[in-house]
């Protein structure tokens, strides 16, 4: 037994100093290759990219959930017409002026060229990876494409039920061609925002603000539906599938995980993964926040549990922590996407009281919380600057409600944007797309 002891000391003095290397190793981990950099940043994008692309399910789940049983089809119809308008736009315009990659700029407000975007050659070798900075081009095109047609999503719920489809999907492309990466340029195509200090991770301002103030800008210019507000008051216009709308909140909910996660950008290192799972997490709670608080806030606000405002909760929760991500604790992250949930339910009946009629509450998600997600930057990250927060927003908010506003108001003189009176009663399903989503359940 002693022998064994001594052996076993013995054993340890030899071992002890390849121990000590294997720990200082495990503590300085070996570089690793570009090639393998480049490949996993690649995948990043192209795995946060369908995460997003499924958004556009959501859209359409969430969308046809809350319209009325008339007007399903038509939304339906939309929500596949504008995410491939969006597409077209943002390849012949739309990518390329996002990003400074041309000599029609005008330096950090003009960005890029104005023309079709280009993907690297086909079968590039490991020899050229650093011609393609740290991933694929076709993957950040394919990446930055899905946020583009996020955008034009949050437009097509706030007008629904009243507009006409063509006009509708006119807007998508000049939205998605001009305006949104004329202004995503300011900030993620190294334009004057960012050299401001201008922090907005994955696009509370970017994205669903401008989203928000497009919205806006229809909602205005549409005018609300025929009855909702009726000598004074609110009149209720229930949506046709409640499951479908939850449904559709669950889908947003997964695909905001490459949404937000995808936009660390990288993933060729510890810290960039540890990076991405803190997103993750993060993401997660501001959602689970922003719906508790709804659920709560309407059980105390109105007697009952609102649904559609739980729906919306999670949604703001998810909007309001979009701008950062990454340097909240858990609980600041709850924080935020309850606050944002509690803007949600405060939010929706200030626009009634103004007769903006928003069918699906798009404008309290995508702009109110959007804004305050933007400002909430401040609390949990120390590089965050107050007033370039809010000059951000001022900015983005004033260029993208006004040009949408001119878009908006030249169709309307142009090919007019809204049904006739008789064409919204009877429903755009039959009226313009000669169909209905539920003929065995129609009513007269």
């Amino acid at each position: 037994m002693k022998l064994l002891k001594t052996v076993s000391a013995a054993a340890l003095m030899v071992a002890l100093p390849s121990l000590g290397l294997a720990q200082e190793a495990a503590e300085a981990p070996a570089a690793v290759p570009t090639d393998v950099v480049w490949i996993m940043t690649t995948l990043l994008f192209l795995i946060g990219g369908f995460l997003v692309f499924f958004m556009a399910c959501g859209f359409a789940m969430l969308e046809a959930g809350l319209v009325r049983q008339k007007n399903v089809t038509m939304q339906l119809t939309k929500n596949m017409g504008l995410f491939g308008f969006a597409c077209i736009a943002y390849y012949a315009i739309g990518y390329n002026l996002m990003y400074p990659l041309g000599t029609w700029s005008i330096e950090g407000i003009l960005s890029g060229v104005w023309g079709p975007a280009v993907m690297e050659a086909v079968g590039v070798g490991a020899d050229a990876v650093d011609d393609y900075a740290y991933a694929s081009t076709g993957s950040d095109y394919f990446f930055q494409l899905m946020f583009c047609a996020a955008t034009a999503s949050i437009v097509s719920g706030a007008l629904a039920e009243r507009i006409k489809l063509w006009p509708f999907l006119a807007f998508v492309v000049v939205l998605t061609g001009v305006i949104y990466p004329l202004q995503a340029s300011w900030k993620w195509g190294g334009g004057f925002l960012d050299n401001m200090g201008f922090l907005d991770f994955a696009g509370s301002t970017v994205v669903h603000s401008v989203g928000g103030w497009a919205a806006l800008a229809g909602a205005i210019i549409l005018g609300s539906r025929v009855g909702k507000y009726k000598d004074g008051k609110v009149v209720p216009m229930l949506g046709s599938n409640l499951p479908l709308a939850t449904l559709g909140t669950f889908i947003l909910w997964l695909g905001w995980f490459g949404f937000n996660g995808g936009s660390q950008l990288a993933m060729g290192s510890i810290s960039d993964i540890a990076d991405v799972s803190r997103i993750f997490v993060n993401t997660n709670m501001a959602a689970a926040c922003g719906a508790i608080a709804a659920m709560i806030l309407t059980q105390l606000v109105y007697g009952k549990v609102d649904l559609t405002m739980v729906l919306n909760g999670a949604l703001a929760g998810l909007v309001s922590i979009t701008a950062e991500p990454l340097t909240p604790t858990l609980f600041m992250a709850g924080l935020i996407g309850a606050v944002g949930g509690a803007i949600v339910v405060f939010g929706v009946p200030f626009l009634d009281r103004l007769k903006i009629d928003d069918v699906v509450g798009a404008i309290p998600v995508h702009l109110f919380a959007g804004i305050w997600g933007t400002l909430a930057v401040v609390l949990t990250n120390g590089d965050a600057n107050l007033g370039t927060q809010i000059y951000s927003i001022v900015v983005v908010g004033v260029f993208t409600f006004v040009a949408s506003g001119v878009v908006w108001y030249i169709l309307k003189l142009v090919t007019g944007i809204r049904v006739d009176e008789e064409a919204e009663i009877n429903g755009l399903d039959t009226s313009e797309l000669g169909m209905e989503a539920y003929p065995e359940f129609s009513t007269t």
